[in-house]
């Protein structure tokens, strides 16, 4: 066997590789292109024919040089940044660090502790463009958030009957398209109830007169306001979010469209889609980080950890706390827990569970977070026996009783 580490950067990669007792057998800086990976593989068929024979450990799950040599056949170890950091302070206390030196530590690391560490997943070709499409949209949902804490901040500043008037909703296209009407607050008070009203309907609220009554109520209250001249600097601002606000609104709803048609693509979906509160943005989610590898998780209780639902414990002598995991895929995480949130609402087991959990003495995310360490083994079993969801195998009596 040979044991490669590669300490991966923009623009070049450092390569060490080393036998099975620890020498070391070449090393190479190569650039990160076509190029340089034809460099790399040359380098590592010197010292193996097979592919097989090599293994690579890289700080890293993703990119175009990762994905080339999974294709070409190697077994491949990413290693958590902070799990190579720990490894890199058991050898050099004096934190000496380098990039040939991280290179080194990645193919010591793999050559003792490869046990210790999850190879790369092989998933399908789909799998991974779901998961493409469905961080992007989560991205995407992140931003639309940031910008609406703008849009809000810049209000605030200048023109709080608006965060009065749309208080309910800042971020609903209605809103929108009446800040960019209205961006100050001389223009908010010269909006006439029509106006209000029309824009309130093509938007498909309910209430139509009442709101709008609300809406032009608090444009035209008598507030402090900032000069003309900064309140029309700030109007051009809002304008701006607003207009960037709708485009990215407008990619989220074409990105959860497509996410809908990618899913039910795959053969796992319609299993993702039987469990309680997954629809197709959260079942493609949970796909996309779990991945379709059959051979990724052995067991249950593997894919509880990957997903940081399980508790972890720290015990020593008389000491032992249990506490939940902070170190976990956050993306996951958080599907995870909006998961739970509406299973509450279309499972009686889950409810019923969760008000098991809250009646022992748990908060409501300690709870959620339980009930989602739960979903997750149901889940699990589903795909072993490829099998779609069933309450009542899901959520057998003695189980609730024990619960």
């Amino acid at each position: 066997m040979v044991f490669a580490g590669i300490d991966w950067s923009e623009k070049w990669h450092d390569v060490c590789l080393m036998d099975q007792d620890g020498a070391v057998l070449a090393r190479r800086r190569i650039e990160d292109s076509l190029a340089g990976l034809t460099q790399l593989q040359a380098l590592m068929a010197e010292q193996a024919a097979d592919p097989a024979e090599v293994v690579i450990c890289i700080e890293k799950a993703q990119g175009l040089l990762v994905h080339a040599l999974q294709a070409a056949d190697y077994v491949i170890y990413p290693v958590n940044p902070l799990s190579a950091s720990r490894y890199r302070d058991r050898h050099t206390p004096s934190r000496r660090k380098s990039d040939g030196a991280d290179a080194l530590m990645l193919a010591d690391l793999v050559r003792t502790d490869r046990h210790r560490h999850r190879p790369l997943a092989q998933d399908s070709e789909l799998a991974e463009s779901i998961k493409v499409l469905a961080r992007s949209h989560k991205s995407l949902i992140w931003t639309r958030q940031q910008l609406c804490n703008q849009l809000r901040s810049a209000l605030l500043g200048f023109y709080p009957g608006a965060l009065e008037a749309f208080a309910d909703d800042l971020c609903g296209l209605d809103v929108l398209s009446l800040l960019k009407q209205a961006p100050t607050p001389d223009q908010g008070r010269r909006l006439s109830l029509a106006k209000i009203s029309s824009t309130l309907r093509k938007a498909g609220r309910r209430n139509v007169e009442q709101r709008a009554a609300r809406i032009q109520h608090a444009l035209r209250a008598p507030r402090l306001e900032e000069s003309e001249l900064v309140a029309r600097a700030y109007g051009v601002t809002v304008v701006s979010l607003a207009g960037v606000l709708e485009e990215v609104i407008a990619n989220i709803e074409h990105q959860e469209k497509e996410l809908g048609s990618w899913l039910r693509m795959h053969p796992d979906a319609e299993i993702y889609l039987s469990q309680p509160g997954l629809g197709n943005v959260l079942s493609a989610r949970v796909l996309a980080e779990f991945g379709d590898d059959p051979n990724q998780f052995h067991d249950g209780r593997a894919r509880k950890n990957y997903a940081g639902t399980s508790p972890i414990t720290r015990a020593s002598g008389r000491s032992k706390v249990v506490s939940a995991r902070f170190i976990r895929n956050d993306r996951l995480a958080d599907a995870c827990q909006l998961w739970a949130f509406s299973a509450l609402a279309a499972s009686p087991g889950a409810r019923r569970y969760y008000d098991a959990q809250r009646s022992n003495h748990r908060g409501h995310e300690e709870a959620l977070r339980i009930l989602a360490n739960r979903l997750i083994g149901i889940l699990h079993g589903c795909l072993r026996h490829q099998q779609p969801y069933c309450e009542d195998i899901a959520w057998p009596a003695s189980a609730e009783v024990a619960a």
